[in-house]
Parts: structure tokens; sequence; C-alpha cells
């Protein structure tokens, strides 16, 4: 403790008063991450918060992604907003437009003489974050990219062979319908996400557009162009499928029904997010799993490019005291730490967004040790993004995904053809678009 004399002329007395240590400066950290992710999370922030004393991160757990959001923007209306936000993708469009209440990485880092160099992250990763000059946004934190897994068992039971998943549609259509006939098992494949997987993430790997103005990164006067020969086609054979019972459909939105089809063994294959490796090994242990990268259609494109990513990104916000900023800083570089990154990819499943962290792993020996995990992220990497795959970014894509799901709802039920959903998704998603650039 520090002592301070202070000497009272009237008795000449000499009084000495004990005075703590500056205390830390508090910073909000608000995220929707929660069960064992939620944990981890609170684990790195108080790693980062013992390694120095000047200030502590305080994590508060807001919901979902879209509560997090939607809080935050209110927060801020308030003037109540936390230092740092944690945004899902599809909130990107989002933060972007909302330039006064954003304080960029990029410039924070270098205003608070932090060590700054994009070049160390996965190209795939950041480019996804990034404004039109190439300069990154906000800091890439829980990366993800869908991949498939499937059941080894089942495979063996119908002939097939457990280390050689199917690479191309008409694979799994094959595959499907071998396992459904043998009895091996009810359903050929699942999938979570109609929006994110089975629809934005089959353009990508076909190198096709999705919107104009290069997906959307070039301009709020976007429009989408996904309903195309692909999106039909596709969209047509998943009804077709299913009416055959090879395809199961999992729910709108993340698809929560399909997970416990895949676990039961009700289904064979299933594809969903790279980070659901660890549920997933946790809640299949009747089975021995197997890991693949996305199927695509090989007459459309001979070899598929990169997926792309899910999962969200650390935005800073703006109107908070100075120290604060000063404090986001260093626990950013805090958080692109090598071992702190590899620790919270290994345990959490999403992607290492650094060239290092996943490195480490490699010289750790994970990827052996762990088959499968690195699916993800060599799926990611296998190619150099071109517009087409390098993600999307759209205002009001909340609401345009909650489309996606509604007209694909109606074509499962019979009430319009592939083509009339897909034309339905994209004249309704346009209107949102509209609304978002009129508004912004």
């Amino acid at each position: 403790m520090n002592k301070i004399a202070f000497f009272l002329s009237a008795g000449l007395t000499s009084l000495s008063l004990s005075v703590p240590a500056m205390a830390a400066t508090k910073i909000q950290w608000w995220h929707a991450m929660g069960g064992e992710n939620g944990a981890k999370l609170e684990q790195i922030a108080k790693g980062f918060n013992a390694s120095q004393s000047d200030y502590e991160i305080v994590p508060v757990f807001k919901g979902t992604y879209d509560e997090t959001l939607t809080g935050a923007i209110a927060a801020f209306r308030a003037n109540q907003q936390p230092a740092i936000v944690q945004v899902y993708e599809v909130g990107t469009g989002t933060m972007m437009a909302a330039q006064g209440a954003v304080y960029p990485v990029y410039q924070l880092m270098k205003d608070e003489g932090e060590a700054w160099d994009q070049s160390k992250f996965i190209a795939p990763v950041v480019g996804y974050y990034s404004d039109t000059s190439g300069n990154v946004l906000s800091l890439p934190f829980n990366s993800s990219t869908p991949i498939m897994y499937y059941n080894k068992d089942v495979f063996k039971k119908a002939g097939l062979d457990p280390e050689t998943p199917p690479k191309t549609w008409a694979d799994v259509e094959a595959f499907s319908r071998t396992i459904m006939k043998s009895g091996a098992a009810r359903c050929g494949f699942t999938s979570a996400w109609i929006s994110w997987i089975q629809t934005e993430n089959l353009n990508a790997l076909h190198d096709k557009p999705y919107s104009t103005k290069a997906n959307g990164f070039g301009g709020l006067d976007a429009e989408f162009t996904f309903n195309n020969d692909l999106t039909i086609r596709h969209w047509g054979n998943l009804k077709k499928w299913q009416d055959e019972g090879l395809f199961k459909f999992g729910g709108p939105g993340g698809g929560d029904n399909a997970p416990p089809m895949f676990y039961s063994q009700e289904c064979a294959m299933y594809m969903n997010s790279s980070a659901g490796r660890a549920g997933v090994i946790n809640n299949a242990k009747a089975f021995k799993v197997g890991f693949a990268p996305l199927p695509y259609y090989d007459d459309v494109i001979p070899q598929p490019l990169n997926s792309i990513i899910g999962g969200a990104t650390l935005w800073t916000l703006k109107g908070r005291p100075e120290e604060e900023y000063k404090g986001v800083a260093k626990f950013f570089t805090y958080l692109q730490k090598p071992d702190v990154q590899a620790d919270w990819h290994q345990f959490s499943g999403y992607l290492p967004i650094t060239e290092a962290a996943y490195k480490l792993g490699q010289d750790q020996g994970y990827y052996e040790k762990n088959p499968g995990a690195d699916i993800g992220i060599k799926q990611l990497t296998r190619v150099t993004p071109t517009d087409n795959s390098k993600g999307i970014r759209f205002g009001n894509y909340v609401q345009v995904r909650g489309i996606i799901d509604d007209e694909f709802a109606t074509l499962l039920g019979g009430k319009k053809t592939a083509k009339e959903a897909v034309d339905s998704v994209v004249a309704r998603g346009n209107e949102q678009l509209r609304d978002f650039q009129s508004a912004n």
C-alpha cells in the first residue's frame, strides 16, 4: 500500500493513510456464447486479466447472436454500449453501415500503438471482415465453415468404404440410395442451415455470384442474383430427395432437428458447421464419425472453390472513455497469440484464425491425434478466393435468411416449384436490400 502523510498544522499531527493501488479499468465484452464455449471464453478473459494489472475484461452473456446485436444497438442509442461486442457474420453489413458507432480494429490498433499485421490472418477469414480498401474492421474470433459428417459404421453395413466419403452430389445421392436399400439407415442425409450451407456456400463453391457488386462488398446498391440454374437445380433436388426419403429437412434457421437425426443414426450423413465437431463426437459415441468437405456438382465445376465462413468477430464501439481503448487494443493483441488461438480452436472446434495458430496445432500433432479437425481449414484455404467465394455482405440479411427458410418450406410443402421459390427469395430479398439502402 502507498503511504501518504498529511501534516495537519493545527496540531502538527502526522496522519498516515493507506491508499490502495489504482483499480484496473473495467472493459465490458458482450457476447453470445453459452455452454462450454461460454465458459472457455470467460477463461480466456481471466487469462488476459491475470497477465497484467491495468485492465479487466468483463464478459457479459447477452443471449443469442440476434439478441446480442439488437441489445448492442439499443445500448448505443442510450449511450450505454460496451467497448466490445461479438457480432455474427451476417451482421457485418449492419455494423459497417453504423460508421459513427464503430471503431475499426485496424485504426484502433494503430492509434493505441499495438502491433497489427493482418497478413498473419487466414485470408478467407480476414477478407470477409475487410472494407473495399482491404482494411480489417473487426477482430476475427470464432470463425467456422460448414463440412460433412458421416457415420462410418452405417457405411460399412451398407457395403460402402467407410474411409471414402462422397465427393459430389451424385455420390451423395448414390450413397444414400445404397444405404437405404441395405437397411443400414432410414435416411441418407440431413443438413442444418439451408441458407448458409445449401444456398450461400453452394454458390461460393461453384464460383457463382450471389449478387451484383461483388456479393455486396462493393456497395449497398447490390441486388441478389442467386436465382440461377445451380440454386434452382439444387433446391429442386433437395425437394425430390425429400420426397424419396433420401433427405430429411432439419428445420429452419440452424436446423435444430438435424443433429438428433444424425446422432440417433437415422440419417447417415449430416452437414453443419465445423465448430460442431466436439458436439458431434460427444453425442455420437455409439458409432465412428467420418469428416469430409462439402459435396459439389462436378458437371458445373471440375474442382470446387473454397467454402465461406460463419461465426463471429469482435467489434469495438465508440463512445467509451479513452482509457478503455488502450485496454481493448492490448486484449486484441493477447487474443492473437498463437497459444491462445490454438487453445481456443482446439477446444471449441472453431477455426484457427492465424497461420501461426494453425502451424502450432500441426507442430503439437493435434491434427494427427484428431482426424478431421483440419477438414474445415483445408476446405476454406484450398484456393485463392474469388469475388464469388470471398463471402457475402448485406444489410438486413438476418431477415433475408428468414425469407430463404420461408420459401424453402413452401417448396417442400409442394406449394411452389424450385424456380418459383428461389425467384421469390430473390425478389423479396431485394426489397430488404432496398429498405436497408434507403435507411443508410
